[in-house]
């Protein structure tokens, strides 16, 4: 009986060290995996964008893509086809000045809206005295340009202190957001006159895209949601967390459902986060 025991002790302590093995294997291949899935993720990304046809220079080359556009559109619908397309359509073909814009669509037609501003602008301006302040917006635009486009975003339009960004992905334009707040207070020129507080509203969803430029009440409610917030804050719409992925790197906060002008009904929010 001691034998066996002692047999039966040495098989025991056996299969645990191979249990432990085995977790520790498989917790390792996970790690991996996930690496490898974020990798992944990024070089379709890439591609996606270096397969990205860049806007047209000249004029040239604009009517020269209206005219191979046209084509294929008569081609695959016929005219009769052709004809039927909305005004919509027909005009966002007949204007090339922006197609940097018009690109930033996803495949199912849905573009990131991101919309900023500097908190009470007005009395700082007021404060700083014109000069003063033309430093302040310089150093203001250089910083969320910067993280613009690492971000690769695309600035629809501007009014002041006001920015209206298109992104292709969610998350992308959480990142930005954040890289923003944590590099404004960072630049010399706005700590020396600060401190300047900047609030950023964000939203996903199908808009219309003319001249250059977007339409739309998805456009009104990412302006909205830009409303919401103070200064130094992220919020996002409830589209945009539908949006995120699972493992996507920011945290999101929900905050209590809200009327937004112009708009029915109540809206969830959420304040974006970085993760820790």
């Amino acid at each position: 009986m001691t034998a066996v025991a002692i047999v039966l002790g040495a098989l025991c302590v056996a299969l645990v060290v191979l249990v432990v093995l085995f977790a520790r294997d498989r917790a390792r291949l996970q790690a991996e995996l996930v690496a490898l899935g974020a990798h992944i993720t990024q070089l379709e990304s890439d591609l996606d964008a270096a397969l990205r046809p860049p806007p047209p220079s000249t004029s040239a080359e604009r009517a020269m893509r209206r005219m191979l556009r046209t084509a294929s559109r008569v081609r695959e619908r016929g005219i009769a086809g052709l004809i039927q397309s909305t005004v919509e359509d027909l005009q966002s073909w007949a204007t090339e000045e922006r197609a940097d814009i018009l690109n930033m669509a996803a495949s199912d037609g849905t573009v990131t809206l991101f919309f900023s501003d500097i908190e009470d602008s007005t009395p700082l301006n007021d404060r700083l005295g014109d000069s003063t302040w033309v430093k302040v917006l310089a150093a203001h635009d250089r910083v969320l340009r910067a993280q613009i486009e690492k971000y690769r975003g695309q600035v629809v339009k501007t009014a002041g202190d006001g920015f209206m960004v298109a992104f292709r992905d969610a998350e992308a334009a959480c990142r930005a957001a954040l890289g923003i707040q944590r590099d404004l207070p960072r630049d010399p020129t706005l700590r020396r006159h600060g401190p300047i507080q900047v609030r950023i509203g964000i939203h996903t969803g199908q808009v219309v895209a003319r001249d250059g430029d977007y339409f739309g009440r998805n456009v009104a409610m990412a302006a909205r949601v830009a409303d919401l917030a103070k200064g130094g804050e992220v919020l996002a719409s409830d589209a945009v967390r539908e949006a995120l992925d699972d493992d996507a790197a920011v945290v999101l906060v929900e905050r209590d459902a809200v009327e937004l002008k112009g708009l029915p009904g109540e809206h969830v929010v959420w304040e974006i986060l970085r993760k820790s």
